[in-house]
């Protein structure tokens, strides 16, 4: 069976919760608009491609490859990531909700995310060397075993880091944030 391969459309206003994308890889499209809410992505390739103002809670994840994709203002809430395809996920963030996502184990290095909230999101043994976060909110987020070598959290906030349960080398912070690294020391810094 011929998967299908769709280049170069443009997907605005669809409702893809009562009408699930059709299977295949998607190269160079972009979706606007789109609801994707609770839908089934399985399997699914998306190269070069762009969501813009989506919504993606709660989708269905399974093998979805994500190649070069760039996700702006999405809501993103609740989206198992550690289900998708981990060989050459590639994807940025900007201006998107994540909160509950999961990106458990995967490799990460160099994501942006920037302007995101990233409330209670699972960053468990992942790979985030060379990431960077700008003002994003990360509330709640778990950073276990979790690599954040050279990683940029300057203008984030919120964040709790234990830097004996992950690797921190070269990160990037603000004095206004040290205090996110020194939390479970219950102490106070003026």
């Amino acid at each position: 069976m011929n998967k299908l391969f769709t280049q170069d459309i443009v997907f605005k206003d669809v409702d893809y919760s009562v009408k699930p994308l059709d299977k295949g890889e998607y190269d160079t499209c972009t979706f606007i608009n789109c609801n994707f809410a609770d839908s089934d992505l399985s399997a699914i390739t998306f190269i070069e491609c762009e969501f813009d103002t989506c919504n993606l809670s709660m989708a269905k994840m399974n093998g979805v490859a994500f190649n070069d994709v760039y996700f702006k203002t999405c809501k993103l809430l609740g989206v198992n990531f550690n289900n998708c395809n981990d060989f050459g996920f590639d994807a940025n963030f900007e201006d998107c909700h994540l909160n509950l996502a999961s990106f458990y184990k995967l490799k990460l290095k160099a994501i942006k995310f920037k302007d995101c909230s990233l409330q209670e999101v699972d960053f468990i043994e992942a790979d985030l060397s060379d990431a960077s976060f700008e003002n994003c909110n990360l509330s709640r987020a778990v950073f276990e075993n979790t690599d954040l070598e050279k990683t940029d959290f300057k203008t984030s906030y919120n964040f709790s880091i234990d830097p004996e349960l992950n690797r921190i080398q070269k990160a990037k912070f603000s004095i206004s944030g040290i205090t996110g690294l020194l939390e479970k020391y219950n102490i106070e810094v003026e």
